[in-house]
């Protein structure tokens, strides 16, 4: 390693700086800080001049620590060995073996709105972040736009000389604002991070990610079948950016919020990992669940006292599980088990990086396990996850039938081919000691997970003695606390005064408490008197040890039941209530002989719901649910569309989910037999495509793996300048997946039809990505292949992808009911 250095010419501070301000013992109230006057004397010529550079302000105190916030992705309180549970988690063990942990430590029920949380400081619905930004709403706490008034960890830290990065999801960019013209003040970038590397959407493929690098879409650097990893790539890209920092900006402590997408689903990990829990679940759910339980009271993570919440009468318990499909079940969840833990050895290698660079005792790390608790919305176990997001039914004997035909079976399980979601009742064995799981907000299940930090740092202290900033202590801290009090718990450690205005707007004050009252002393007093909880109706509020809930009207582990959704009334939601001073699984529910303390619980609620921006109660499940026609989408009506176009999101593209009639029209030159895809929209696990092969024309509509539907023409096309046009009609535009007809038409004549008998309800993808472009390497295999070929050149857009033949027009229109050609 070459080193350099240069002959020291002056004094630090130029004479007549404030030395105070320098030190790091006087900041200025707002951000940014002013510039630092020029100390360059002015004279008529430079004989008569003397240059000097204005001195560069130090705002930070001396050896300010750096900071790596880790946050994982859809992850139980009962998954981590390192608190009894089944899944080897390496780092997170480290982490807490150098520091404290926190065993009553909460997040919201769902990943925008805890995301939020983290990094303003804020309650979510306060910073409009009370859904995720797919399905936001003109609601004053739904919108999905983080105001200016609340600014970042980020805009914070890097505004006090930190630079500071951004891995992996987010989910906090207004889909509206998915173009390449941006605007750009809500992506990482805009909201205070020097550098972003990830994906900006709820879930993307680990192996063919829509990757992001600040504003600019980017594709992985390797192929799948090169070994790619998303994990692997992201830790790759934090240890770039450490060594960069070290190599040309030493004097800048650094802030990493690394955030894998892990796991959340598609549970996408190598065959390697998952055959590490060959036969570790064979046991079942219940019996998994009855073992994390017993380890986590025998190592003191939870009370002795704990009891342990029974099966809800709902979810489906493993005995019911037929002999021949437990195969299927225990795959999932092997497979869901070995990527969490290659997850966390992907957190592992930031970590490792730290030490190599002797950094790891003054980086303040706070490793939050998961942004809320398992994930129930596999239902049944599936090989397309949005089965059950799009409402459509799927049974084990069309999904073995389709996993063995296409995939090769269960080997396929965490490969690129399927997007797969373990069972639900392995998200409730993941959830011990709780009840319910994610998208629940009136239990534990689904919003308390571990977390831990550390900062190992010798501090001298005033008497003398020198200690560790964090002393390690095994014992749990066990005050109350939430993902808001991170961002206070950062200022305070490395001793930022939050600023009043940034950037010119005010800010609002911070609704989090800091945790560093609690870092050696684990018997403190809790400081945290009242938190409240909401996701799409489910709801709940903690105060001073008592904690109310409603379930809601969602059950995250059964398909939608329509009946209780059109006449659920928040009105007459029954109320829980659980004494947590005594209760600390939320096991005996005390509403029935407590009324009036459910009173007086529902008052506290309403009061910070009102003064949160949660009303109205219901406001998240408005356009994802009973209004999906008025959630985020293009004002457009008609498209037209060019080569060269990539990565459109869904919500500013053309769309083929319910209800959304279309009249597609492409003017092509066809030569003879000719063959290749016109455009497509989507991937292999669901999508649109219209494209040519052997001079057939086809277009398929796939509604998820298990529903394919395609028209092909009744001759092939003459050669010559083409006009081609697929209609798409809906046989109603109210509801979620309604039936359609899909229907073709050369030059004015229909010659090919077909019913779609399930259509996609709500998304054709997930992951926000899309391309238009001409390829002559695009050509489809035949009928019933097109999804195939597009897997085989890696055409994985996740929403809406157009892809264009050479010479071909597009044009798209939006209407509600296109007349025929």
């Amino acid at each position: 390693m070459w080193m350099f250095s240069c002959l020291l010419l002056g004094p630090i501070l130029a004479q007549g700086e404030d030395p105070s301000v320098a030190n790091g013992e006087l900041t200025p109230p707002d951000l940014p800080f002013p510039p630092m006057p020029s100390k360059a004397v002015v004279g008529p010529t430079l004989a008569d001049s003397v240059n000097s550079w204005p001195p560069k302000r130090k705002p930070l105190k001396e050896d300010a620590p750096n900071i790596l916030l880790i946050m994982n992705d859809d992850v139980g309180y009962g998954a981590p060995e390192t608190f009894g549970g089944p899944i080897h988690t390496p780092t997170l063990s480290k982490v807490a073996q150098h520091g404290v942990s926190y065993n009553r430590f909460h997040t919201t029920a769902i990943c925008s709105p805890t995301r939020a949380f983290l990094l303003t400081g804020r309650n979510s619905h306060n910073v409009g972040a009370g859904q995720i930004t797919e399905a936001a709403s003109g609601f004053p706490g739904y919108t999905g736009t983080i105001p200016k008034s609340a600014a970042t960890l980020a805009k914070v830290l890097s505004g006090y000389g930190y630079d500071t990065a951004a891995f992996g999801k987010w989910h906090n960019t207004p889909v509206d604002d998915l173009m390449k013209s941006g605007p750009f003040d809500q992506y990482p970038t805009g909201l205070g991070f020097s550098y972003f590397y990830g994906f900006l959407a709820g879930e993307t493929s680990q192996y063919n990610p829509r990757l992001y690098e600040n504003t600019n879409p980017i594709e992985p650097p390797r192929k799948p079948e090169e070994g790619y990893h998303l994990t692997e790539d992201m830790a790759d890209q934090a240890i770039k950016f450490i060594r960069a920092n070290r190599a040309l900006t030493p004097d800048r402590p650094f802030f990493i919020y690394f955030a894998p997408g892990g796991a959340h689903g598609p549970h996408h990990v190598h065959k390697e990992w998952a055959d590490k829990y060959k036969g570790k679940f064979d046991m079942g759910w219940e019996k998994l669940r009855n073992i994390t339980f017993e380890k986590q009271k025998a190592m003191g993570w939870i009370p002795n006292s704990t009891k342990l919440t029974p099966i809800d009468p709902t979810m489906v318990k493993w005995k019911e599980i037929p002999e021949e499909q437990r195969a299927f079940q225990l795959r999932l969840m092997e497979v869901y088990a070995g990527y969490l833990e290659h997850t966390d050895t992907q957190d592992g290698k930031v970590v490792e990086e730290l030490e190599r660079q002797g950094l790891f005792n003054n980086t303040l790390i706070i490793y939050v396990l998961g942004d809320n608790g398992a994930s129930a919305e596999g239902i049944h176990g599936t090989i397309d996850e949005l089965l059950a997001e799009n409402a459509l039914p799927s049974a084990y004997q069309q999904q073995m039938e389709v996993l063995n035909r296409d995939f090769g079976g269960l080997d396929a399980l965490g490969s690129q081919h399927v997007d797969k979601m373990y069972h639900s009742s392995w998200a409730w064995a993941l959830d011990t000691p709780f009840k319910s799981t994610k998208l629940v907000a009136a239990h534990f299940g689904g919003m308390r997970t571990p977390m831990v930090m550390s900062w190992p740092k010798a501090k001298k202290w005033k008497k003398g003695s020198t200690e560790k900033v964090i002393k390690h202590d095994p014992t749990p801290r066990s005050q109350f606390h939430h993902v808001c009090d991170i961002a206070p718990t950062i200022y305070e450690a490395v001793g930022v005064q939050f600023p009043t205005r940034v950037e010119g707007a005010k800010q609002m004050p911070l609704d989090g408490v800091s945790m560093v009252y609690t870092w050696n002393n684990v018997s403190v007093k809790e400081r945290k008197s009242a938190q409240y909880f909401e996701v799409m109706g489910s709801r709940g509020v903690y105060k001073d040890g008592w904690f109310a809930s409603v379930f809601g009207p969602r059950i995250p582990w059964a398909e939608a039941n329509e009946t209780r959704m059109r006449e659920w009334n928040p009105d007459t939601d029954v109320w829980e209530l659980y004494d947590l001073t005594r209760d600390f699984s939320q096991a005996e529910d005390l509403a029935k002989e407590m009324p009036d303390q459910v009173a007086k619980m529902k008052q506290i609620f309403l009061m910070e719901a009102t003064a949160n921006k949660v009303l109205p109660i219901g406001a998240g499940l408005y356009t994802i649910y009973y209004h999906p026609e008025e959630g985020p989408h293009s004002p457009l009506t008609e498209w037209k569309l060019y080569e060269g176009l990539t990565r459109i999101a869904e919500s500013n593209a053309p769309g083929f989910h319910s209800g959304q009639n279309s009249l597609a029209t492409i003017d092509v030159e066809i030569s003879a037999n000719a063959s290749g895809v016109l455009y497509c929209v989507g991937g292999t696990a669901g999508g649109f495509s219209v494209y040519m092969d052997n001079g057939y024309l086809y277009a398929e509509y796939m509604s998820t793996l298990l529903y394919r539907y395609i028209a092909k023409s009744t001759t092939p096309l003459q050669p010559g300048t083409r006009k081609i046009q697929v209609r798409l009609i809906f046989e109603t535009t109210k509801g979620l997946g309604p039936p359609a007809d899909l229907t073709l038409f050369v030059d004015g004549q229909q010659v090919g039809w077909v019913k779609a008998r399930r259509a996609n309800g709500i998304w054709v993808r997930g992951r926000k990505a899309s391309r238009v472009q001409s390829d002559e390497r695009l050509r489809a295999a035949g009928e019933g292949d097109l999804m195939l070929a597009l897997k085989r050149h890696g055409v994985f857009a996740t929403w809406p992808a157009i892809e264009l033949m050479p010479s071909t027009s597009f044009r798209w229109t939006l209407c509600q009911n296109p007349a025929e050609p």
